[in-house]
């Protein structure tokens, strides 16, 4: 615990940062921009993204099924993890919808919305919610009665009691719906002019000492770092015999996340850009290193923000409006992680999955890499939908849960690597509209006004010269 402290200081400082630096961050980019613009770069940061997330997908099943580990694991009885209510595609689908529209704008800066089943026990005689019982008092009446006795009834109230869907806030900040938000109110201000000059000011303002403040704990990033990874490595029991265990899973996951960072994002950011990937690689190195430590995208967020802009001088108008939108949904890492964990449990329990399953479980990794948070091992969390989509056992997700750790900080550092080359593709297309956008913001107000001076000056240097105006040309 005392070697993570360090650790778990910078964490907390950049979780401090994340939500000023994405309002202010979006705002100031989108209201620098057109509609036109803004539209254009949103097309192509989601094409890209999804397609990217898919590729990734595709080449975390063809790996599974060619090294197949799950035949190489042995495999452990004891179970830690069990998921009592029931998981659905659907849920997750509609919370990530009910998370795009928030109900409250303040709420959604530490909280957002998670579909919860609780049991509903009920009395024999009667199904209706007026008869229904809490689970506490069951258990208070049975626990003064013998042990077979408990046994019966418990087995008699399991057979009367039903799934209630609720919708309670979750802790956690709802980047999804901050960013939805924060983009009508950027684009709306783009169109005030003059009238909305002050509030873009204050954003542009708030956004620079964001900034700043990142710089400073840029300084203490390293030290950080260095103790959160050591305290996690201090936190196994046994890192020889679980390596042992679960060694070819890590090994499918590290071939295919090395694979997808070293030669499919590379490759399409030269084809698209003619540019070295090796130099943006390089610049961003930084906030590489830093998802390596924190495991988390967002907290990564205010690094990647100062190494494309500094280091890559890439436009900040695309990095504010294309960096937080990535990693809310871009999540490539996330998402052949997600496909190659249900397949390698279905090989350790023996069940050979069919075209259509495998077809099923692409679908829901990559709606699951989408929804999940940008925080550390949300990824176990968005497992369990997978699992269920297919019918395998969710329990088995305890399995590799003790390596998630090492995996999660791997698969974080390829999420930031693949907003980061978004970042780069998105302000290579953009580029001819971003400069039409730099170089011509007057109107024709404005026009009017330079032109009227002009004559006020020519016509002054006319009388000082007694008519000469061959100098004033």
């Amino acid at each position: 615990m005392m070697v993570s402290f360090p650790g778990d200081m910078l964490m907390r400082m950049l979780k401090m940062l994340i939500l000023p630096l994405i309002v202010s961050s979006m705002i100031t980019g989108l209201a620098s921009l057109d509609a036109n613009s803004s539209g254009r770069m949103g097309l192509y940061a989601v094409v890209y993204y999804f397609a990217t997330t898919f590729m990734a997908i595709i080449l975390g099943i063809i790996l599974v099924v060619s090294i197949h580990p799950g035949t190489f694991t042995i495999m452990d009885n004891e179970t830690d993890l069990v998921d009592e209510a029931p998981v659905s595609s659907l849920d997750a689908f509609l919370d990530l919808i009910r998370n795009i529209f928030p109900n409250n704008i303040m709420q959604s800066c530490f909280q957002h919305t998670k579909t919860v089943y609780k049991k509903k026990y009920l009395k024999n005689d009667d199904n209706d919610n007026d008869n229904s019982t809490d689970l506490t008092n069951i258990t208070t009446t049975v626990s003064t009665l013998s042990t077979t006795a408990s046994v019966n009834i418990t087995n008699m109230t399991e057979a009367t009691f039903r799934w209630v869907r609720t919708f309670p806030p979750v802790d956690g900040i709802n980047v999804l719906g901050l960013i939805v938000f924060c983009t009508v109110f950027g684009i709306m201000l783009s169109k005030m002019g003059e009238r909305g000059k002050i509030m873009v000011d204050f954003f542009a303002v708030l956004n620079e000492i964001i900034m700043k403040m990142v710089l400073l704990v840029m300084w203490y990033s390293p030290i950080g770092i260095m103790f959160l990874i050591i305290g996690k490595i201090l936190s196994l029991d046994d890192p020889a015999a679980l390596g042992e265990r679960l060694g070819m899973y890590m090994v499918t996951v590290l071939a295919g996340l090395i694979i997808h960072a070293v030669i499919i994002l590379p490759s399409i950011y030269f084809i698209i850009t003619r540019k070295n990937p090796l130099r943006l690689f390089i610049g961003i190195l930084q906030a590489w290193v830093t998802a390596l430590g924190t495991a988390s995208s967002s907290a990564t967020l205010p690094v990647t923000f100062r190494c494309l802009e500094e280091n890559l001088n890439i436009d900040r108008r695309v990095t504010r409006f294309v960096l937080p939108i990535g990693a809310t949904i871009n999540m490539d890492g996330t998402a052949l992680y997600e496909a190659v964990a249900p397949i390698f449990i279905a090989q350790m329990n023996g069940i050979d999955l069919n075209f259509g399953q495998i077809i099923t479980i692409s679908l829901t990794a990559t709606c699951a890499s989408i929804g999940a948070a940008a925080i550390p091992s949300a990824g176990l969390v968005t497992m369990v939908m997978v699992l269920t989509s297919v019918g395998l056992p969710a329990d088995d997700v305890s399995l590799i849960l003790a390596v998630d750790w090492f995996l999660d900080r791997i698969r974080t550092s390829i999420n930031v690597l693949g907003d980061s080359f978004g970042a780069g593709v998105v302000a290579h297309l953009c580029r001819h509209q971003l400069e039409q956008d730099q170089h011509a913001p007057i109107d024709d107000r404005s026009i009017e006004l330079i032109e009227t001076q002009s004559d006020k000056k020519r016509g002054s240097r006319i009388s000082q010269g007694n008519g000469d105006t061959t100098h004033d040309e």
